[in-house]
């Protein structure tokens, strides 16, 4: 019965394609009600066993990591190899040494041409990410999912498992397989009944509606030419109207029945989700089905009402170990923990086995526990290890940097922070025969033009924040960070330079510590204050 139900599923949505295109009439609402019904309760069904088996492994956790430890060493994968049933830790650690992200990528490189990387995942991880998460988001906002309320705004989804058939069948504005960012903002605009906007980063639903303000004109008069005459002229005048409004509030005005924002997370998203938040995107929910990196699915989302992130870690694979990280500096002599070992309130570095490589990879992702699913850790991600500056020993982590950053940025009058980047001035060759120092590239609203002034309060922010950095630059070893404006667009280049890499992840993690010069130099050309 299900097998007949599916193939009828899969029929369907061809068939209201090519009804339509025959018949363009209200007639066949029959038809996409259908098919949408049909489509929901497949994906239920999925959604339910996805969500017992999850059940289970989260109240037998131990358990379950055992299992995904076996995995991992079975059979003939190479360095994996051992004997049949040797399962315990000290094998594992002695087949599988710790790696970190980027001994891994060089390793990979070697005497071969990397291509970027998919934009989807595979395995269960992804796909229970994507049913559990459709299925916390209908319970959240039941109504945001009818047909033709959907709407994706980028070439890449947040869902990090691709179904086919998924897009017709629950009736998404979005046309099938569109890869032009242009023409999928086009559908979305002549779509004002949307419930839900995605996009696959917030980085990227940034840079949609910063395209929004400059090309507004273009736009409207592109769904002016797709059918003279009303009721799309009208669209084109009251998409003209809402951008001369301003930014803030901007969604609401093109999509008045807009409730929530999906986007994939991943590092270094925070600072673009807090200006949607605040500017164009102002009062409404955001939702991330999963914490993602290039290793794949890392943790579940299954809480959209929260404000902020919280995620569960899963004991399935990938295999997840926790390294543990005390006052922003890593034990490097400290072992790793499995997930029943992991203590509330304390932060740990992410170590992830995937199904890819078999390679023990140290992320640099770092994790606070603040609560717990069953008997697994439910985490909020802070910061990343790797993104930290340091020009006389005095890392200054990246978390730290933000929150000194952010409040330099409240100190400027009118300024909202779209985006930032920094340096070790080492990279740029900036220090002119003075003290080392650091380079700091943003990209704001509301401010033309930084004084001087304004410049010196991130240096006073971040004497406050870190008292290492306070003494280096009381005594001189370290001189004060230099601050540029760069002009509109700036980080959306950065951001397509990146993804033009080889070796290039997905989702993208946002970089804000540059170790590059051609990146570097690239926000440079760019500086406009």
């Amino acid at each position: 019965m299900l097998l007949l139900w599916l193939l009828l599923l899969l029929l369907l949505p061809p068939l209201a394609m090519f009804c339509q295109q025959r018949f363009q009439n209200s007639r066949l609402s029959w038809l996409i009600s259908l098919q949408h019904w049909l489509a929901w309760r497949v994906l239920g069904w999925a959604a339910t066993w996805q969500q017992r088996r999850l059940e289970q492994s989260t109240l037998h956790m131990s358990q379950s990591q055992q299992q995904t430890l076996k995995w991992c060493l079975k059979g003939d994968q190479g360095s994996c190899q051992t004997r049949k049933g040797n399962t315990d830790m000290s094998t594992f650690w002695n087949h599988l040494p710790l790696t970190k992200a980027s001994q891994v990528q060089e390793k990979e490189s070697e005497g071969q041409l990397l291509t970027p990387a998919s934009p989807q995942y595979h395995g269960e991880a992804s796909l229970q990410a994507t049913l559990l998460g459709l299925l916390a988001l209908r319970k959240s906002y039941p109504e945001v999912l009818a047909p033709g309320s959907t709407a994706c705004v980028t070439p890449t989804s947040p869902w990090p498992h691709f179904f086919p058939w998924l897009g017709y069948a629950l009736g998404r504005v979005s046309p099938h397989g569109a890869k032009d960012p242009q023409t999928l903002l086009l559908e979305a605009l002549m779509s004002p009944g949307l419930r839900v906007l995605e996009a696959g980063t917030a980085a990227e639903l940034l840079d949609v509606f910063v395209g929004l303000e400059a090309d507004g004109k273009e736009l409207a008069e592109a769904i002016a030419a797709v059918n003279p005459g009303a009721p799309l002229s009208r669209q084109a005048a009251e998409l003209q109207e809402a951008l001369e409004q301003g930014r803030q509030g901007l969604a609401l005005r093109l999509w008045p029945k807009l409730k929530v924002v999906v986007t994939l997370d991943a590092g270094g998203q925070e600072e673009a989700v807090a200006a949607l938040r605040a500017l164009w995107c102002r009062g409404l929910a955001f939702f991330s089905p999963a914490y993602a990196a290039s290793g794949g699915v890392m943790a579940l989302n299954l809480w959209p009402e929260q404000p902020r992130g919280l995620y569960l870690l899963p004991p399935r694979v990938p295999f997840i170990e926790l390294l543990p990280v005390k006052e922003g500096i890593q034990e490097e002599a400290a072992s790793t923990l499995l997930l029943a070992d992991a203590q509330r309130g304390e932060e740990y570095e992410l170590v992830l086995t995937d199904d890819a490589n078999r390679t023990r990879c140290r992320l640099g992702d770092v994790v606070q526990v603040v609560g717990a699913y069953n008997q697994c850790p439910v985490v909020r991600f802070t910061y990343r290890l790797g993104q930290a500056l340091s020009v006389r020993g005095e890392v200054t982590s990246e978390n730290v940097f933000s929150e000194a950053l952010a409040q330099a940025v409240e100190q400027w009058p009118g300024a909202k922070l779209l985006d930032h980047g920094c340096m070790e001035s080492s990279i740029l060759d900036t220090c002119d025969g003075s003290a080392p120092h650091y380079e700091v590239f943003v990209e704001l609203r509301g401010l033309r033009n930084l004084s001087e002034e304004n410049r010196d309060k991130l240096d006073h922010c971040l004497q406050e924040a870190s008292p290492h950095y306070k003494s280096l630059r009381f005594w001189g070893s370290v001189g004060p960070a230099r601050v540029h404006l760069v002009g509109s667009g700036a980080f959306r280049a950065l951001r397509e330079a990146l993804a033009a890499c080889p070796s290039s992840s997905f989702p993208p993690e946002m970089p804000r510590v540059l170790r590059h010069r051609h990146l570097a130099q690239l926000l440079q050309k760019r500086v406009v204050s």
